[in-house]
């Protein structure tokens, strides 16, 4: 069955794992079909999603009440003349714009809590099917309340995504043994860990080196402590890139100490990369990762257990290369097209859902 699809998001900018795992699902449902349409205030992604098909509404989501009081207005007319089935909601604005049209609509609100431990994924409960980015945000959720029987678990999975198609496959010219970080230079991505983890393996192995791919509001903070650092010159910044795949194909290690995580979108790219990874066991890391068999697994807030990790691939060529054939272990299930599959179900008991609601109101006229 043909599903008219809308999905609502505060923006569709680069700078958000939210906005590509909701730009990669809305392009692979029109791929596969489905009319598809996103509103939100616009961004970066808005050429792909034309291109792919996918329809686009401009809505201001920010977060003042005049500007508020006029995006559920706007949403009402674009749910009145596009007729979606269902409206998925990615961000916590969204879903409490949508939470009021849904109802006076009829139509069942999908949300996807992307950071289950933000106070305010609470909030993603209004939905008539809540979606949880991997079994530990689903755990989590369950622990604030929201009830087991409206949760499912979509893991999340990037590989294969409209995102990629016209991708430069070219390796960044990087030294081996590289180890390559992406993501926020923000607390929550712990690289200050992985930072003093790889000064103690680099007393051990001074050719290595480190090269870290992004920024974010604590990237001054980061770049002094590395420079105060006695492998200074062995750890490179590279700043934010568009696509930092690149990296990722030149690199041997690619490591993500974060601190929390729910299911970031960054290591399945590093396994498709062929990286040998290594990651700490937080949140939905280790679903990931299959469990520690595609990726080694340490503690959070443990620079030693990184440098350990570290040290065990550098020290032996074999060790990195099963490491790094590792990484393609239970692979394909990391592809958007399950992502969607799945997605899809969810919106079908969403759908019955609406029509139980819809029997039960007969019944009683």
């Amino acid at each position: 069955m043909t599903l008219r699809i809308l999905h609502l998001l505060n923006h569709t900018r680069r700078s958000n794992g939210h906005v590509h795992a909701a730009v990669d699902l809305a392009c692979e449902q029109r791929r596969t079909g489905h009319d598809v349409m996103i509103a939100s205030a616009g961004g970066d992604f808005d050429d792909l999603l034309t291109t792919t098909g996918v329809e686009t509404a401009l809505i201001d989501h920010t977060r003042k009440p005049r500007v508020l009081f006029d995006a559920v207005r706007a949403l009402r007319r674009v749910v009145r003349t596009w007729r979606p089935d269902v409206v998925h909601a990615h961000m916590m604005t969204s879903a409490v714009l949508a939470w009021p049209v849904c109802r006076h609509a009829e139509i069942p609100l999908i949300t996807t809590v992307h950071n289950g431990f933000e106070k305010s994924a609470i909030l993603m409960g209004l939905g008539t099917r809540v979606i949880a980015v991997s079994a530990a945000v689903g755990v989590s959720m369950r622990a604030r309340g929201v009830p087991a029987r409206k949760l499912d678990v979509v893991l999340n999975g990037t590989i294969g995504s409209a995102r990629f198609r016209n991708r430069d496959n070219r390796k960044a010219a990087l030294t081996s043994p590289t180890i390559v970080f992406v993501g926020g230079l923000h607390p929550r991505k712990g690289l200050p860990d992985l930072m003093h983890g790889f000064a103690m393996a680099h007393a051990r192995f001074p050719n290595s080196r480190l090269c870290v791919v992004g920024e974010g509001p604590h990237g001054k903070l980061y770049r002094q402590m590395a420079a105060d650092l006695a492998c200074a010159d062995a750890v490179t910044f590279a700043g934010s890139q568009v696509d930092p795949y690149r990296w990722m194909l030149g690199a041997d290690i690619f490591v993500l100490p974060s601190l929390a995580d729910p299911a970031p979108l960054v290591l399945p790219e590093a396994r498709e990369a062929g990286c040998a990874v290594i990651a700490t066991r937080v949140d939905g890391i280790p679903e990931l990762l299959e469990d520690g068999k595609a990726g080694i697994l340490v503690p959070k807030s443990d620079p030693a257990a990184i440098c350990a990790a570290l040290c065990k691939l550098l020290e032996d060529p074999d060790t990195l290369a099963d490491w790094r054939a590792n990484s393609q272990i239970g692979i394909d299930r990391l592809r958007i097209d399950r992502v969607a599959k799945e997605t899809l179900a969810v919106y079908a008991k969403g759908l019955e859902s609406k029509a139980r609601v819809a029997a039960v109101a007969g019944q009683e006229q």
